[in-house]
Formats: C-alpha cells, sequence, structure tokens
C-alpha cells in the first residue's frame, strides 16, 4: 500500500462573518500518497494557496482536520509543528523569498543549519543540491545578480536541503519568462522521476505535463480532480525542447 503523506477532512478556512462570511477553503478533503505529483489550479481567490498553506502548517484551519506524514497537524503546538515543518516539508514560493544578504549557497545551507545539520553537512548538502540544479557555478553569488529563473532554482535547492518527504510550491513559475518557466517545468519533471512527493499551486496549464493528478478548484472547494498518470509524463524532455 502506498504511504499517505498528506491528508485532509473537511478542511476549512473562513474569514468573516455574516455577509462578509468567506469561504476561502470549503470542507475540502484530500489524500497525497508518496511520489505524487498533484497540481492544484484554479482562477485567483479561489482558495488553492491557503489550501496549500494549510496542507504544510503555514496556517491554521477553522475547523476541519489534516494529517502530515501520519501526525495530525491542526493540534500541534507551535513549536513542535515547526519542527515537523523543517523535518517534512519544502516551501517554494512565488517571490522565492531568498535572503538578498546572503549566496546562493549559504541560502540554501541556511534551511539545513535551521534543521540541525552541521555546518560542514549543510554546506556539503548545499553544494550538492546547487549542482543538481545546474547552478553550481553560481553558487558564491548573491541574489541580485542571479536572472528570476535561477532565483527559483535556488529556492528549489533550499526547500531540499532537509530532504524532505513533500515539496508545496506555490506559483513557482508566476514570476519567470518563458525560457525559465520551461526550465523550471523540467526541473518539476526531474524531481518526479526520482520519486519526489509534490503539490504545486499553480495557473500555468503546462504544469499539467508533468504532474499525476490536476485538481481544480473554484470558490474553495473542487470541482474537478483527474488522475494523469501514464499519460501526460516525458512531454517536456520528448516534445517541449
Amino acid at each position: 500500500m502506498t504511504e499517505e503523506l498528506l491528508r485532509a477532512h473537511r478542511l476549512s478556512m473562513r474569514y468573516g462573518q455574516g455577509e462578509g462570511l468567506v469561504r476561502a477553503v470549503d470542507e475540502v478533503d484530500l489524500s497525497v500518497p508518496a511520489g505524487q505529483t498533484l497540481a492544484i489550479m484554479g482562477p485567483s481567490g479561489c482558495g488553492k494557496s491557503t489550501l496549500l498553506h494549510l496542507l504544510g502548517g503555514l496556517q491554521r484551519p477553522t475547523a476541519g482536520r489534516v494529517w502530515l506524514a501520519g501526525r495530525r497537524t491542526d493540534t500541534l503546538g507551535e513549536r513542535a509543528l515547526a519542527r515537523l515543518r523543517r523535518s517534512t516539508v519544502g516551501f517554494v514560493f512565488q517571490s522565492f523569498h531568498l535572503m538578498e544578504e546572503l549566496t546562493a549557497v549559504e541560502n540554501v545551507e541556511l534551511a539545513g543549519l535551521l534543521g540541525g545539520q552541521s555546518p560542514r553537512a549543510a554546506r556539503r548538502r548545499a553544494r550538492y543540491l546547487l549542482d543538481r540544479v545546474g547552478l553550481d557555478d553560481r553558487a558564491g553569488h548573491l541574489p541580485s545578480a542571479l536572472s528570476g529563473g535561477q532565483r527559483q532554482r535556488v529556492a528549489v535547492a533550499r526547500a531540499l536541503c532537509n530532504e524532505p518527504l513533500v515539496v508545496l510550491a506555490d506559483e513557482p513559475t508566476g514570476n519567470l519568462d518563458s525560457t525559465a518557466t520551461l526550465e523550471m517545468l523540467r526541473l518539476f519533471e526531474d524531481l518526479r522521476s526520482m520519486g519526489q512527493t509534490l503539490v504545486v499551486v499553480t495557473h500555468d496549464t503546462r504544469i499539467a505535463a508533468v504532474a499525476d493528478r490536476v485538481i481544480t478548484m473554484r470558490d474553495g472547494a473542487f470541482a474537478d480532480d483527474s488522475r494523469l498518470a501514464g499519460v501526460t509524463s516525458g512531454l517536456l524532455h520528448d516534445g517541449w525542447r
């Protein structure tokens, strides 16, 4: 039986009350097994980013339950939740969230240091990951000296530093040009082929080409859930060059 890494039951996030009530996420049920690449799509304001934050423990739900790697997160204290996030989840954001005063390798190794790695192990892991995303020759550069695509690849390397069970990516191609977007999609396909569990929130339909499953959200709920395993694999490498 495939291990279940993420699960949500009647998960809800609501803001306001009365006529001003907003159901950002409305009683969602979800199960994400190990090794699956899931794309969550939908129009702006449909709740997909909020759902991602709830799944990763960045926000607390107003109702429902969430499990991450077998542990229920909506009832954990802040310290325990932070420890679980650091050891289990890698986050990739649209705006990169790199430390501008740190070099590429320092940005990546910082995640390892915060996760409890020794300085030597964190630096070794950071150099390995930058090489893996094709940026070993840019390791000593500050973010200001990197292109948007390069900065996003640094962010992906940082997300992988603690060998997370799942990577949660929020609009990872949203600030990239077409060339950098294709580079990022190929990187996600490589991660998928290596068995990394990925949950990607996106407007970009090309993400579906590297996903096993695509969920479309409308008004905080799931409008469609399509399983695409075996249908779209390899599109980037076979026909998108």
